[in-house]
């Protein structure tokens, strides 16, 4: 293979994530199979032995985020992937590698829950991935993608944000996007480049010994730990917001979607405009940075927002304290692995204009 010329391939978003970590300089991951997301396990198991990286099956979620802990911290350029119910168990380590500031990459390929739940796709890990799943004040940088390109994609933009800020960095995915096909542009082999950091724990010949750790007994040393990191996330909610729109300048109603569902949204405000709706549609990219601006600005405009996610309702509550009872925010979700459909999105949005139709003529 070329190493130096992209290549267009058709590939599983899974597979896809597994072969852009490759190109993107992988040095370590370390992982536990779990569907839907084993192939990313399974893709690395069989390349990487030819080209480059370590890839190891750890005994458990536990075992695989703690070894993600010590290689990043001696340096290397490492990622772990698991699904929902595996994600929860790697919580503790997550926070631990918030605390003491290491890059890394995370995916999660959600699935139905809560519990063992199924197989099938789910947005229901909103909460844990936005706002700190584990313990203590912190936060992960989370993409979003909504395609199997994106999935390459943001294996790049994830580890560069990473390293940049020092943050373990999470692509937010479902199984739905694990699964399916499509084409895929893949950059060249090692157009990443990757150099060993100077705080990394990488023996102390000829300078200071460096020390990586989250455990600090005082607490003033405690508090000043956490107002650093608090400096750091307004840093990244300042400089790395990035969302999509559609057919917003003269929308009444905005939609508002992450990952697949934002696809399918944008299918219904094609099929709203040909009825004489003026729908539109902001898609967050990052869930955090959350873009808080553009729902902010567009609060003051529009007539409503509707929210639609695979959950019971959880990046809504972010519409709603962006929007600050400045128009009204209604939610449309699936659960339980149930994707939803361009046409009940469309009856949503009809039932929500015949409301307010209603409701301005009893006014009158």
């Amino acid at each position: 293979m070329e190493t130096n010329k992209s290549e267009i391939r058709l590939m599983k978003g899974n597979e896809a994530l597994a072969e852009a970590a490759i190109r993107a300089g992988l040095d370590a991951y370390f992982g536990y199979p779990i569907t839907p997301q084993s192939e990313v396990l399974e893709y690395l198991t069989l390349e990487i032995p030819k080209r480059r990286g370590i890839v190891l099956q750890a005994e458990s979620e536990v075992a695989s985020i703690n070894m993600i802990y010590g290689a990043a911290g001696a340096g290397a350029r490492v990622m772990t992937s698991s699904s929902s119910p595996g994600m929860s168990l790697m919580q503790e380590g997550i926070s631990y590698i918030a605390a003491a500031e290491l890059p890394c990459l995370l995916v999660n390929v959600v699935r139905g829950g809560p519990g063992l739940g199924t197989i099938q796709p789910s947005q229901g890990d909103y909460f844990q991935a936005t706002k700190g799943g584990g313990h203590g004040d912190y936060r992960l940088i989370v993409l979003a993608p909504s395609s199997v390109q994106e999935m390459c994609d943001f294996v790049f933009d994830g580890f560069k944000l990473a390293e940049k800020y020092r943050n373990p960095t999470l692509i937010l995915s479902d199984g739905a996007l694990g699964q399916m096909m499509e084409k895929v542009e893949f950059p060249g082999d090692g157009s990443l480049p990757h150099q060993i950091p100077a705080w990394a724990t990488t023996g102390k010949k000829g300078r200071e010994r460096n020390f990586i750790t989250s455990l600090h007994m005082e607490p003033e040393r405690m508090e000043e730990i956490n107002l650093h990191l608090q400096r750091k996330y307004k840093e990244i909610e300042e400089n790395e917001v990035r969302y999509e729109t559609f057919e917003i300048d003269d929308a009444e109603i905005v939609l508002v979607a992450f990952g697949l569902p934002a696809r399918i949204c944008q299918k219904t405000v094609e099929l709203a405009r040909a009825k004489g709706i003026k729908a539109g549609l902001v898609r967050p990219i990052t869930l955090f940075p959350f873009p808080k601006k553009i729902i902010s600005d567009l609060s003051k405009k529009i007539d409503r927002f509707l929210v639609v996610e695979l959950n019971a309702g959880q990046m809504v509550e972010d519409v709603m304290l962006a929007a600050n009872g400045n128009c009204p925010v209604h939610f449309k979700g699936r659960m339980g692995g149930m994707l939803i459909q361009p046409e009940e999105v469309l009856e949503e949005i009809e039932k929500i204009v015949e409301e307010s139709l209603t409701l301005n003529a009893g006014q009158e």
